[in-house]
């Protein structure tokens, strides 16, 4: 602790330092997380409906991290203007999960890709998930 004049005392600045790492999302290893594929099959599931306009965004946004989160939203509001200058309304998509494959490059990180199966196209979903205050986290989020 460092004297102030007045005879209180406040605490070092290293205390702080420390205080705001500990509050700072912790990773969490692998073995104490659930699998992985469920998360990353609803996730993608959620991800295309969001963009279809017949899900909310926000409540995706516990699985995600703020950056990957905003990046979403801007994606899904490009995609309700293009509707809305094309006068189409929001419909539910219509897919179907062909695959999902995942790696562990890292204790506590999935890298998975998700290829899903449209009326007009096939598309792949890239995930990176991290483990995170015990719970996965989706740190990237790509639409192929």
């Amino acid at each position: 602790m460092v004297q102030i004049a007045t005879g209180a005392t406040r605490p070092e600045r290293s205390f702080m330092r420390l205080s705001a790492d500990f509050f700072a999302p912790q990773p969490t290893p692998s073995s104490e997380l659930p699998d992985p594929v469920p998360l990353v099959r609803n996730l993608t599931n959620g991800v295309l409906e969001a963009l279809a306009g017949v899900r909310d965004i926000d409540q995706l946004a516990r699985w995600m991290t703020e950056d990957t989160y905003r990046a979403l939203l801007t994606r899904v509001n490009l995609a309700t203007r293009a509707r809305s200058a094309r006068g189409v309304a929001a419909a539910r998509p219509v897919h179907s999960i062909l695959s999902v494959h995942h790696s562990e490059p890292a204790d506590g990180v999935v890298e998975a890709v998700v290829v899903v199966a449209g009326p007009a196209r096939t598309r792949a979903v890239a995930i990176r998930l991290e483990g995170m205050d015990r719970r996965w986290r989706a740190t990237s989020l790509a639409l192929l």
